[in-house]
C-alpha cells in the first residue's frame, strides 16, 4: 500500500522552516539566511521513499503585514493551510511565547488539519526550566496530535518524524517521478540563489527590497549554460549598494551564486547579472505578478 500526501511547514519567521526542509530532501531548494522574512512563496519539496511520497510545503513566515508583499506572503501560508492533509507548525525552542504565536493559534482553531507542533534548535537549549515553560504555554493555548523536538541542522529525531509522518498519512499516488525533488522549475530555484546571495551580502532594507527574475537559460556555441537575471531594486541607492565600487558588490553576488548553481545544474554556467530600479515595487500588486508573486485564485 503506497502512501502519499502533502505537508505544510508553517511558522514565525526565522525558526528554520528551510533548513528543515533543505535537510529531509538532502539538497537545497529553499533559500536561508539569518534575516526574517527570507522566504516569499510557498516552495515544495518532494521526498520520496518505497512505501510513500510526501510533499513538504515551506511556507512564507507568518508576520504582521507591512506591505503588500506582506500581505501576499501571510496569505499564501493562510492558503497553504488549506489544501494538506498534516501541518508542521514549526517554533524556535529559544524563543518564548509572544503575540506572534498567538496569532498563529487563533488561526489554527479554524483548522481540523492534523497538527504536529515542531519544536526547532534544541541543541542551543541553554535553560531547560525556562524552555519547558515556554513549551507549556503552547500546550495550553493548542491541542497537538504529537509534539517532536528536533534540530534541523544535527537532523536530531528528523527520522523519527518522518516516519510518524508516513504512518499518518493516507493512501495515495505517487504525485511526482521518484527522482524529481520539487515542482519549481530551475529557473525559479536559480532566481532564489541569487536572492538568497543578496541577503548575505547586504544590510538594513536593502535585502527585503530585492527581487530576481531569470530571464534567459540557453546555450551557448561551446555548450556552455548561459543564464542572465535581473536583480530589481526599488531605489537608485540600491542599485548602487548592489552594484558596489567598481563593480565589486554584483561581482561577488555572481560568485557565490554560481557555486551553487553549479552544483543544481550539474554543469559549468555563465552568469550574467543587472541590476534595474522599480520603485515600490511591494506595494504595487501588477508588479507583484510580473515578478512572481502572486496567487492562483486571486
Amino acid at each position: 500500500m503506497f502512501k502519499s500526501g502533502f505537508i505544510a511547514i508553517i511558522g514565525r519567521p526565522n525558526v528554520g522552516k528551510s533548513t528543515f526542509m533543505n535537510y529531509v530532501l538532502g539538497q537545497k531548494v529553499s533559500i536561508i539566511s539569518q534575516k526574517p522574512q527570507t522566504t516569499r512563496n510557498a516552495i515544495q519539496g518532494i521526498y520520496t521513499t518505497n512505501e510513500s511520497q510526501m510533499i513538504f510545503i515551506d511556507t512564507p513566515g507568518i508576520h504582521k503585514p507591512i506591505h503588500e508583499l506582506s500581505n501576499y506572503m501571510n496569505k499564501t501560508s493562510m492558503q497553504t493551510l488549506k489544501e494538506v492533509d498534516l501541518i508542521l507548525w514549526m517554533i524556535d525552542g529559544n524563543s518564548s511565547f509572544g503575540t506572534g504565536d498567538q496569532f498563529i493559534i487563533n488561526l489554527l482553531q479554524k483548522i481540523s488539519t492534523p497538527i504536529y507542533l515542531v519544536v526547532n534548535k534544541i541543541d542551543l537549549i541553554t535553560n531547560d526550566k525556562k524552555f519547558k515553560e515556554n513549551i507549556d504555554k503552547f500546550t495550553e493555548n493548542k491541542s497537538f496530535n504529537n509534539i517532536y523536538y528536533i534540530s534541523s541542522t544535527l537532523g536530531t529525531k528528523i527520522n523519527e518524524l518522518l516516519k510518524d509522518i508516513e504512518l499518518n498519512l493516507p493512501e495515495g499516488p505517487m504525485y511526482y517521478p521518484k527522482d524529481q525533488i520539487t515542482d519549481h522549475p530551475e529557473s525559479f530555484i536559480i532566481s532564489e540563489l541569487i536572492r538568497e546571495k543578496v541577503l548575505l551580502l547586504t544590510k538594513e532594507e536593502v535585502p527585503h527590497s530585492i527581487a530576481v527574475v531569470v530571464d534567459e537559460m540557453k546555450y551557448d556555441e561551446n555548450n556552455l549554460m548561459n543564464i542572465r537575471a535581473t536583480i530589481f531594486v526599488e531605489r537608485k541607492s540600491q542599485k548602487k549598494i548592489i552594484i558596489g565600487t567598481k563593480g565589486k558588490m554584483i561581482k561577488e553576488i555572481g560568485t557565490l551564486a554560481r557555486k551553487d548553481i553549479v552544483m543544481l545544474l550539474g554543469e559549468k554556467i555563465y552568469l550574467d547579472l543587472w541590476v534595474k530600479v522599480e520603485e515600490d515595487w511591494r506595494d504595487k500588486k501588477s508588479v507583484m505578478q510580473r515578478l512572481g508573486y502572486y496567487l492562483e485564485n486571486e
